[in-house]
């Protein structure tokens, strides 16, 4: 299934708001591609104007800063334990901005977009 992402149908009060023109290419967006724990892997995909976004699809690891000692480390990722976006995707590790997740430096929180960035930033929670 396509998503569009162009003008609603609908009025801001409800009413039918009639187009002067149809659907265009450019308004479909792609699937989602949630980023899950595995062995890494990354796709790219073509944005707007021949742009280049790198997703990833599989995360084994994590750049973690701690702020205590104001270092950046890489990190394996455990487990997700906690997503504010959607309850399910703890139990699917899901792993998106704002997940909280267990590694082996401590739990952290995730600062980046993996699905547009092709990595996996965050800030450990102590």
């Amino acid at each position: 299934m396509a998503l569009w992402q162009g003008k609603s149908n609908r009025k801001s009060t409800g009413g039918r708001l009639v187009l002067a023109r149809s659907k265009r290419k450019f308004e479909i967006s792609r699937e989602k591609q949630y980023t899950r724990l595995g062995t890494e892997s990354l796709r790219q995909y073509r944005g707007m104007g021949g742009s280049v976004k790198v997703g990833m699809l599989y995360a084994e690891y994590a750049n973690v800063v701690d702020k205590k000692t104001n270092t950046t480390k890489k990190v394996k990722i455990l487990n997700v334990t906690a997503n504010p976006s959607d309850p399910n995707f703890v139990q699917r590790n899901i792993i998106n901005k704002g997940a909280k997740i267990s590694t082996e430096a401590g739990d952290a929180i995730v600062t980046s977009r993996p699905g547009q960035d092709g990595a996996i930033n965050a800030v450990l929670i102590n």
